[in-house]
């Protein structure tokens, strides 16, 4: 199976200010493996990008790697908009 890890880190760490801040947490369920983004809060802008394009792209080069079973790839861009504070 594809190393997503690697794979988000490689597309996204050159699109950003704060490279070191990139972080992928994991989760799982019934029909998805999640691996949820989280960047610096001033870097959320240029991984999403202007009407969502970037962030469609990088969702489309990850979702066409190969992946055993029958789960799927789904990536969650953590816009720090969902968190309570």
């Amino acid at each position: 199976m594809t190393n997503f890890d690697e794979l988000i880190k490689k597309i996204v760490k050159p699109l950003v200010e704060y490279p070191e801040d990139v972080a992928i947490d994991h989760s799982e369920s019934d029909r998805f493996y999640e691996y949820h983004l989280v960047t610096n809060p001033t870097d959320v802008g240029r991984i999403i990008g202007k009407k969502g394009h970037v962030a469609q792209t990088i969702r489309t080069i990850v979702y066409s790697a190969r992946v055993s079973g029958d789960k799927r790839v789904r990536l969650i861009i953590d816009d720090s908009k969902n968190k309570n504070s």
